[in-house]
């Protein structure tokens, strides 16, 4: 199917013309994380049909954002991942995320709900409270589990638990949405013990409030 355009010489325009369809920045969003199967995309994508999907990545591919590869015997499956270009839209994602936090109030009754996906909107405010501090930080909810590598050269994060975290912080989801809308720093967060902060031996740290 021939590329849909606005046909505008604007680079914002051009822009929209690749990353601009329904699902295109949600995907993006899922890829951030790493590499992941279809079927997994699918599972952490509710409400997008298995063609939907399958026609955003095949566009996605074509645009030079995500590529394609089979993982070594014996997984032997097909995996997503971005390229250079798809990671670059990082930052577009944390502005949509700074600017729709406002939007969130309390979950609707509708509303899916994963952990990772309050990733990218704390990954900047822990980043700045962790200036000087660990390079992979885990955290925990009762949704799930992510982590994030802070500082570097490609800062980001990934589903599930860290490896070797440096420190692990347990909290709900209600501090993640009032850390994402700023209505609570993570330091009164970490004082007022809505955050729970740990070292990988599990004793507390209470050096960084």
């Amino acid at each position: 199917m021939p590329r849909r355009s606005y046909d505008q010489y604007c680079a914002v325009a051009r822009a929209l013309d690749a990353v601009g369809d329904r699902w295109t920045l949600l995907i993006v969003r899922e890829l951030l994380g790493g590499a992941r199967r279809y079927t997994e995309l699918h599972a952490d994508l509710p409400g997008v049909s298995t063609d939907m999907l399958a026609s955003r990545l095949k566009d996605m591919e074509r645009d030079g954002l995500v590529t394609r590869r089979r993982l070594a015997p014996p997984g032997a499956a097909y995996v997503y991942e971005l390229t250079g270009r798809g990671r670059a839209l990082l930052p577009v994602l944390t502005a949509l995320a700074d600017w729709g936090a406002p939007e969130l109030g309390s979950p609707r009754p509708t509303d899916a709900v994963r952990a990772h996906w309050f990733a990218v909107p704390l990954m900047t405010r822990i980043a700045d409270h962790f200036a000087d501090g660990p390079g992979v930080l885990e955290v925990v909810l009762d949704e799930g589990t992510f982590h994030l590598t802070l500082g570097g050269d490609a800062p980001g994060y990934r589903e599930g638990p860290a490896e070797h975290p440096d420190t692990r912080l347990r909290m709900d989801a209600a501090t993640c949405t009032d850390l994402a809308y700023d209505r609570l720093s993570l330091a009164q967060a970490i004082a007022s013990d809505r955050i729970a902060v740990s070292l990988p031996d599990g004793t507390a740290d209470g050096a960084r409030a």
